[in-house]
């Protein structure tokens, strides 16, 4: 089989192609042939040594992955070859095959397509998470979304339309709030022109936003929490801007609101259950057509480095997909 591999901790364009011998399942362990697998932000990272997750060379990038079960091994009851599945790893996903658990795997249903799935793991499973288990966000609630064009913002506006929320989009330019308006958002703030606190407070009436998601982190960050309503509730989801910031915790205590933080990655590990019952959620909504992960490029597995370019330079809108 074919895989990309990051043999020495570099950029996108150290990474190489490699033909390695496909893998045999051992207890508990399944093969799954690989059709589309995804990449994140932090596949850019994770390639540099600059990640939380730090496995040694050589690795495969790419955590979420969608394809067929080829193999399986001794004691998997929930699949069996030729199942259609999607699934979370960490890294490793960029190769022709994969070697998994079953626990790493949920059922793929016939009418989700594998470039459409592959991408829905990281950003709407943490969204999703966010939301649902951290926030308890409620109907008519409304939600400010930062950095709202990436690929976990737009799936912040697409799912807090879904669970009925009113949905502020914030980004840095009009071309980027145009995307996440047609993803659902009801309200755009330009935070590149106006201020985010002035513009969030006005566009509540001065209450307040219920929920602030931010990916972002940055300068921003103290911005938004001030921009928060009475019992608001501020997720913290990443750092996509490189700076993690420190809030004046005096803020939290006059506003009675909640700092959130949102480590999906652990809690699917320690809520193994709940995630599955998460995805099934996301599956359905992607079949009812309430949801659809926006694609910002496919690219074949030989272009990997150039589609992590395009994270890693902020080009991309949107998941980034590699088809096998």
């Amino acid at each position: 089989m074919k895989a990309v591999l990051c043999e020495r901790l570099g950029a996108p364009e150290d990474l190489v192609v490699r033909d390695l011998a496909t893998a045999a399942p051992g207890p508990g362990e399944v093969v799954v042939r690989v059709r589309a697998a995804a990449l994140n932000f932090f596949d850019t990272l994770l390639i540099r040594g600059k990640y939380q997750f730090r496995p040694e060379p050589p690795f495969s990038p790419g955590a979420e992955f969608a394809g067929t079960v080829s193999a399986v091994g001794e004691g998997v009851e929930l699949f069996e070859p030729g199942d259609r599945v999607m699934g979370y790893i960490r890294w490793g996903a960029v190769r022709e095959e994969v070697l998994a658990t079953e626990k790493d795997l949920v059922a793929l249903p016939d009418g989700v397509g594998f470039e459409q799935a592959a991408g829905l793991t990281v950003t709407y499973g943490t969204t999703l998470h966010a939301f649902k288990d951290r926030a308890g966000l409620r109907s008519g609630e409304t939600v400010a979304v930062l950095g709202a064009s990436g690929g976990v913002g737009l799936a912040a506006v697409e799912l807090a339309k879904t669970m009925g929320a009113r949905v502020i989009a914030c980004a840095s330019s009009a071309e980027k709030l145009a995307l996440a308006r047609a993803h659902g958002a009801d309200e755009l703030v330009n935070y590149g022109e106006e201020d985010l606190k002035i513009r969030l407070k006005a566009l509540t009436d001065g209450r307040g936003v219920d929920v602030v998601y931010d990916p972002v982190g940055g300068t921003y960050a103290e911005a938004a929490l001030r921009a928060t309503g009475w019992r608001g509730r501020y997720l913290v989801i990443g750092f996509a801007a490189g700076e993690i910031p420190k809030l004046p915790l005096n803020l939290v205590m006059l506003k009675g609101c909640d700092v959130l933080g949102v480590f999906w990655g652990e809690a699917l590990v320690r809520e193994p259950e709940a995630h599955r019952q998460n995805m099934e959620q996301l599956l359905g909504w992607v079949l009812d057509g309430q949801i659809t992960p926006h694609v910002h490029g496919v690219f074949p597995l030989e272009e990997t480095p150039r589609a992590l370019r395009e994270l890693a330079d902020r080009k991309a809108q949107g998941k980034v997909i590699i088809r096998m």
